[in-house]
């Protein structure tokens, strides 16, 4: 079975978890750009770090037979720091041609200030403008209260609902959808998010139609196998092979596809081949 997982912070796991990974059947990852874990000073730092998701993550990627792709952006974590986050929002477009980076994300809210919106906003508007993919983060506390004010601003600033994969939802947030078509995001995360079993639940209640499933893994109690556990739990309850493929690998294949920079997995023997690798003599 090809599993996809879509939102993964690789920049804060090992190269063991990419074995790991690669052994469990995952063949590509989506990395968004996000905060890391202490504030930024300087713009120069987020340049450095856009530039090592679009090279070196690739690299890594590809000595276990994965294939990296990338979403840039000013998460809502940095957002609040508005000088800072504006004077990177002026360079943020000439990282969002390159190879790799397939979308603008993590966008949204974190403590649902008005700096944030802001941020969003301009962001949501680059997307809009550029004819680019939104990945969008939605808040831990008050999650209902920050996806309807989400919905409302993606609305209002006329970005096409197709385009948008809204994340980390919950039961709380699932109804909003209803009627929309927006790509449904449930991240299977220790604590703060989902279980394998309340993602499956939910998968059995609403159905398969644009809901994606992910790890969101990083630097915190978090678990790059999230997504092939996923799928052993819907098979081992009575999802057939053909639903548990279309959740986590054919439906982020869809929204990902959207984007001209994004290049399908074409299997995994081509990956190490056509990735440029000065990596291999010390990794192999």
């Amino acid at each position: 079975m090809r599993i996809f997982d879509p939102h993964i912070h690789m920049y804060a796991r090992t190269t063991d978890d990419y074995e790991a990974m690669s052994l469990a059947g995952i063949e590509a990852v989506v990395d968004p750009a996000f905060w890391l874990g202490s504030p930024r000073h300087h713009a120069g730092t987020f340049y450095d770090y856009f530039e090592h998701l679009l090279g070196f993550e690739a690299e890594r990627a590809a000595q276990y037979n994965i294939s990296h792709h990338c979403t840039l952006s000013v998460n809502p974590r940095e957002a609040n720091d508005l000088a800072l986050a504006n004077e990177v929002l002026e360079r943020l477009p000439e990282y969002l041609s390159r190879p790799r980076c397939i979308a603008i994300g993590e966008v949204g809210f974190d403590r649902q200030t008005e700096a944030e919106e802001e941020i969003f906003r301009k962001q949501v508007r680059i997307a809009r403008d550029r004819g680019l993919l939104l990945l969008v983060h939605t808040p831990h506390q008050y999650k209902r209260v920050g996806v309807e004010r989400t919905l409302r601003i993606i609305a209002e600033e006329g970005l096409e609902q197709r385009r948008v994969l809204v994340d980390h939802n919950t039961e709380e947030t699932m109804p909003l959808f209803a009627g929309t078509e927006f790509y449904v995001g449930l991240t299977v995360y220790p604590v703060t998010k989902l279980s394998p079993e309340r993602a499956v639940n939910i998968a059995r209640q609403y159905g398969l139609e644009r809901l994606i499933v992910n790890s969101s893994a990083d630097w915190g109690p978090s678990d790059v196998l999230s997504v092939p556990k996923v799928a052993h739990l819907m098979l081992k309850t009575g999802f057939s092979r053909d639903e548990v493929e279309r959740l986590v690998w054919a439906n982020p294949i869809g929204f990902y596809s959207q984007s001209p920079n994004f290049k399908v997995p074409v299997g995994a023997e081509h990956l190490a081949a056509s990735t440029r690798n000065p990596l291999r003599s010390t990794m192999a």
